[in-house]
């Protein structure tokens, strides 16, 4: 297997040629963009298997940017910015990043993180020790492929989402708090809030609200954490103390 190709996304040459050095070094595939047009056109072009992207970028903002590739792709990206208030990360992964890193960070903190997002990236059912296909009705949920569709329609999950709902899949009925979903989804080298896990199980929710009949659902357990239960055959509403996937 060839080495992973990086795109990276900066318009202060200094920084963006000091990432690419040290990617290099570490043994990656390093392509540049200096600003956010051209980011689209190599993201499209070069299929790189993860995006280092800045937010203040000319011609096109990181965020917009981020927002269109989610749009197109799965591929992670991490999101490099000068701003570190609450509300600005929560934008950040909001519209499709899978990790953000405030300046001035480390290039070693930096190349971990990249590490642990390709890790995850393409995880195998080897790997994961579960099966690569589940199917249950009209749901099919493919961990080789990386995908998921309910009938015929294709649901577009981020690598952060997917990889979530692959754990809660291969896990039912067991609770799980949020710092075990963290280590096990996020990785031990995840640094950010542990409110990531609730903002994820939301969106989650959201895109699976549209469908009736669904073969699982996600509990929140008060005080605790989240727990996925199978539905094997149609039941009567969740009781109003739990919130469940597909509904409000």
């Amino acid at each position: 297997m060839g080495a992973k190709h990086i795109l990276v996304v900066e318009d202060e040459e200094v920084i963006r040629e000091t990432l690419r050095f040290n990617l290099v070094r570490e043994g990656y595939q390093v392509s540049q963009a200096s600003n956010g047009i051209e980011a689209l056109e190599k993201a499209r072009e070069l299929r790189p298997d993860l995006i280092v992207l800045d937010l203040m970028l000319p011609e096109l903002g990181g965020l917009e940017v981020c927002r269109i590739l989610r749009q197109e792709t799965t591929l992670p990206v991490l999101v490099l910015s000068a701003r570190d208030s609450e509300l600005d990360k929560i934008v950040g992964l909001r519209v499709g990043a899978d990790d953000y890193m405030t300046k001035p960070f480390s290039l070693a903190e930096l190349t971990a993180r990249v590490m642990a997002l390709l890790r995850r990236a393409q995880p195998t059912a080897e790997e994961r020790g579960v099966v690569e296909v589940e199917e249950f009705g009209d749901f099919r949920f493919d961990r080789g492929a990386r995908s998921v569709r309910v009938g015929q329609e294709a649901l577009r999950l981020s690598p952060k989402e997917f990889d979530l709902l692959s754990f809660l899949l291969a896990n039912p009925g067991r609770v799980h708090s949020r710092e075990q979903l963290i280590r096990r989804v996020w990785g031990p080298k995840f640094f950010g809030e542990r409110k990531t896990v609730d903002v994820h199980v939301r969106w989650l929710r959201e895109k699976f609200e549209p469908f009736e009949a669904l073969p699982f659902r996600i509990t929140t357990v008060y005080g605790v954490g989240y727990r996925l239960d199978r539905i094997l055959e149609q039941r009567e509403p969740a009781a109003p103390d739990v919130a469940v996937i597909g509904r409000r």
